[in-house]
């Protein structure tokens, strides 16, 4: 059987064995992330996408108040709007989640902050949680990382104005592989930086990377 990049010429088929193993790698992953109790100031349940085998991962910052009982990421206002990016690039929400691997920062609902808005997670949270995004890096060795938001953007790059940031690509060391890493701004209803300039000039640029990078080029291709 002959098998095709995402440049369309012939190319090596991945062993059915393979992708069987990392699947079944995440499935047991996944378990164990669900028992996870090492934060007492978070919100439970634990909160991820489906245990996708996927060359592409999006890394969201933390759950909000809903997404615990949806049990899913990016499940209300700011899902509908990231997910209206990635439908300019092909794939629509339903798709999305079937084909594309979805992790976080941290993976409980950090609760309220009482000067209003959600409390944005410890450092000591972050670096409790950061030891199960570790483990997805090194089962899914993915060639292309999404941040969304600066709190995801702050674990690969060095914090900078957004408008310095999105709109590249930045190819760095993963767990010591050369991975390229198209940071996204959150798409909050409460913010304004990708509605307005140069916000939303640099979101069309940065989707427009991702649309025509290899990694989402295979997603796109790979059967349902």
């Amino acid at each position: 059987m002959s098998c095709r990049s995402a440049n369309g010429r012939p190319g090596r088929c991945p062993r059915a064995g393979t992708v069987t193993n990392t699947a079944q790698r995440l499935d047991r992953h996944q378990a164990q992330l669900k028992r996870c109790r090492l934060c007492p100031s978070m919100l439970g349940p634990v909160v991820t996408g489906a245990p996708v085998v996927s060359p592409v991962l999006l890394i969201g910052q933390a759950p909000g108040a809903r997404e615990g009982p949806a049990g899913r990421p990016f499940a209300w206002t700011a899902g509908k709007t990231l997910f209206s990016w990635f439908a300019r690039i092909g794939l629509h929400e339903e798709e999305f989640r079937k084909r594309i691997y979805m992790a976080a920062v941290c993976r409980c609902y950090p609760g309220k902050n009482p000067r209003g808005g959600d409390r944005v997670p410890s450092q000591d949270e972050i670096a409790n949680c950061a030891r199960w995004l570790g483990a997805e890096i090194r089962v899914l060795r993915p060639t292309l990382i999404l941040p969304v938001g600066k709190l995801a953007i702050a674990q690969f790059l060095t914090p900078r104005p957004l408008r310095d940031i999105v709109g590249r690509i930045h190819r760095i060391d993963v767990l010591d592989r050369p991975t390229d890493v198209v940071p996204l701004p959150h798409p909050s209803g409460a913010s304004t930086w990708h509605r307005t300039e140069p916000g939303q000039s640099l979101l069309a640029t940065a989707l427009r990377l991702i649309g025509s990078h290899p990694a989402w080029k295979k997603v796109i291709a790979s059967p349902p």
